[in-house]
């Protein structure tokens, strides 16, 4: 493990797009308050446009190529087996979350004490009661199938899991090194993010939501995740949750 360095894995599929951009401002992002540099970790899962020989022309970036479209999930584990830092923070590929958004979650890990830190699209920094705050979060460039079926994740996850987060699918993770590089991940898709969540808090760690600035994009922009993703998210909780984890760590 090295000190002081966070990595920041990036799982990407056809993003050519917006994976230059997205690194540009990721460089950008002054950590220098926190003594801290960057080791980015891109990996590309089987996309067919420039995405990899993007990333290649970029300085200071790892690339890791896989032939063959795994699943965001693949990509994910096969980056996290790679990461080094003291940190270590999951980002998409697009430009849906705002790499400036890393200072307030490390604040909350290096300040605050956090083992993990999800940046919340949906929490209010200045809460006006849970009903108008629920109301009010959806950003309104967001489709409303996407948000309810968000915002109903973090109902099945507080029944299965046993804790109510705001945003449980949230594409901006943070974790220290010893809690997420030792756990074993099996899922390969989308649904990593319930086997996470699901296994950190089955151990008892807790989770510490920050709210994040979110810029939600469109199919046609590429978005990628759909209602099968909805069913699968509830069987992973269902399958990864405190009893059944529990129980398997006795």
């Amino acid at each position: 493990m090295k000190a002081n360095v966070l990595s920041i894995v990036i799982p990407a599929f056809n993003e050519a797009r917006f994976i230059g951009t997205l690194l540009d401002q990721i460089k950008k992002v002054n950590l220098s308050a926190y003594g801290i540099t960057k080791e980015i970790i891109v990996i590309d899962d089987g996309s067919t446009d420039s995405t990899a020989a993007i990333v290649e022309n970029m300085d200071d970036v790892n690339l890791i190529k896989q032939r063959v479209n795994s699943g965001k999930g693949m990509a994910v584990r096969g980056g996290l087996k790679l990461a080094t830092g003291e940190y270590i923070i999951i980002q998409d590929a697009d430009l849906e979350y705002d790499p400036e958004d890393y200072l307030p979650m490390l604040e909350a890990m290096i300040e605050g004490g956090a083992d993990v830190v999800y940046g919340s699209r949906y929490m209010r920094k200045q809460s006006e009661g849970w009903l108008l705050d629920w109301v009010k979060a959806k950003n309104p460039n967001q489709s409303l199938q996407a948000y309810l079926g968000g915002r109903s994740l973090s109902w099945m996850a507080w029944i299965f899991a046993g804790k109510y987060l705001t945003d449980t699918v949230t594409a901006l993770k943070l974790f220290k090194h010893d809690v997420i590089k030792p756990m074993t991940l099996e899922t390969t898709g989308f649904e990593l993010d319930h086997e996470i969540t699901s296994k950190i808090l089955a151990r008892g760690i807790g989770i510490v939501e920050v709210p994040i600035r979110y810029n939600p994009r469109t199919k046609e922009q590429g978005k990628k995740i759909g209602l099968t993703d909805w069913f699968t998210g509830i069987k992973t909780l269902r399958r990864y949750g405190r009893t059944q984890i529990q129980n398997k760590l006795k």
